[in-house]
């Protein structure tokens, strides 16, 4: 058995701070936490001193893109190197993540899933993956990755990365079934185009129809998997919503159509508002992608306020894929500059981002019973959020009771000779 003691800890719910906690970890999971007064630690534990850091859960990035390393077309269609060193950049990519404290990762396409074997049967160290495999949408969509002069891309023909598109109710389902079939634990589908996506085809441009959206949402819930809809404005945003996707992914001008967001709360749609892909569009990637993504900066903010003010459940993801990995925390630092308080940004990536991406019963709260997954930190994040982003401050990352990081000073045995 392990315990820390002396933390500070926010245990991942939005309850106040427990000052000068402990937390008895038996195996991979955690048996007991509470104040260090009132937790019975048993006869040779290990016992580790953390007093004055703070004490986390493991963090959750909602919607990352681990397998991109950039938004150049050769990169994104595979053409610029070999396969093996693709495949090697991003099993760093998983690497550098859990590094930085993120314990688990909903990775929104493009990932598949030989990596979350991998984590799983110990071959290489990640967080904990889940999987949407790739986007569903419609000829002309998100999916269909066609070049400026009209050529595809072949390198969709990898069999377990399935291409996406497809066209009418049937079809939509039988695709369902195919990711599933290739590892999908979420179905991930697009109702509108985007900041990255081709010129024409923009954020408030649709792409499936409402009987497409219904059908892969039904089969989809048939096959016991969540949805996550890329949608960022327009009647696109509307349909993804009204059809019962688990989570909007962006949701930008969600402030346009206030209605949208009293839905939401009563389904307990989540909403991945995913600031940090923005910013980066914003100044270095193409022209339109500069256009779009400035342009809708004054609305993604309001309709994060308001969302919070309606009863959403907001939670952090990047949509990193193509532009860092490893920094993940900086969304949580945008989500309070753009008006989150620290607490509610910090639950956004561990408690309610497990609700979101449907494991909250093992990880997102340190709570008896759940999976050892902690973050000790030497800061105060509810006084400088930006603390989560520094390296050296990050002291201890744990995963399943193993440390991956462990800068601490060796612990002793309980009780003390």
């Amino acid at each position: 058995m392990k315990a820390l003691i002396g933390a500070n800890l926010i245990d991942g719910t939005g309850a106040p701070v427990l000052m000068d906690s402990a937390v008895l970890i038996n195996g991979d999971r955690i048996e007991s936490v509470g104040p260090r007064a009132a937790v019975t630690i048993p006869d040779n534990t290990e016992v580790i001193d953390v007093s004055g850091m703070t004490l986390l859960p493991g963090l959750i990035d909602c919607h990352d893109h681990l397998a991109s390393k950039d938004y150049r077309l050769e990169s994104r269609w595979g053409l610029n190197e070999p396969g093996s060193l693709a495949h090697l950049r991003t099993a760093k990519a998983l690497e550098e993540t859990l590094a930085a404290g993120y314990t688990c990762v909903r990775d929104a396409g493009g990932l598949d899933a030989g990596f979350k074997q991998a984590i799983e049967e110990g071959l290489y160290p990640g967080p904990r993956l889940m999987l949407s495999v790739g986007i569903v949408t419609p000829t002309g969509g998100l999916a269909d990755r066609v070049s400026g002069s009209g050529h595809h891309n072949l390198h969709d023909s990898d069999p377990r990365l399935p291409t996406g598109v497809a066209d009418g109710p049937e079809a939509v389902r039988a695709k369902v079934r195919e990711m599933v079939r290739a590892g999908a634990d979420v179905i991930k589908f697009a109702t509108t185009g985007g900041a990255s996506s081709r010129p024409g085809h923009g954020p408030m441009d649709i792409e499936f129809g409402p009987d497409e959206v219904k059908a892969l949402v039904e089969e989809a819930k048939a096959l016991g998997r969540r949805t996550m809809c890329h949608a960022v404005g327009g009647p696109g945003l509307r349909m993804g919503i009204a059809h019962g996707a688990g989570s909007v992914e962006h949701g930008c001008y969600l402030a346009d159509d206030p209605d949208l967001l009293k839905m939401m709360a009563g389904n307990g749609t989540f909403l991945v508002p995913t600031f940090e892909v923005y910013e980066f569009h914003s100044t270095i990637s193409a022209p339109h992608m500069v256009q779009r993504a400035s342009s809708l900066m004054q609305v993604h903010q309001e309709s994060l306020h308001l969302a919070l003010s309606a009863g959403v459940k907001v939670v952090a993801g990047t949509d990193a894929g193509g532009f860092v990995h490893g920094d993940n925390a900086r969304e949580i630092e945008l989500l309070v500059e753009r008006g989150m308080t620290p607490m509610q940004a910090i639950q956004a990536a561990t408690g309610w981002a497990a609700e979101c991406v449907d494991l909250a019963k093992d990880i997102g709260t340190v709570a008896a019973g759940k999976l050892a997954d902690l973050l000790v930190i030497d800061g105060d994040p509810l006084r400088d959020i930006a603390v989560l982003r520094d390296r050296e401050k990050i002291k201890l990352v744990m995963k399943g009771g193993e440390a991956f990081i462990n800068k601490l000073p060796a612990g002793v045995p309980h009780p003390v000779a």
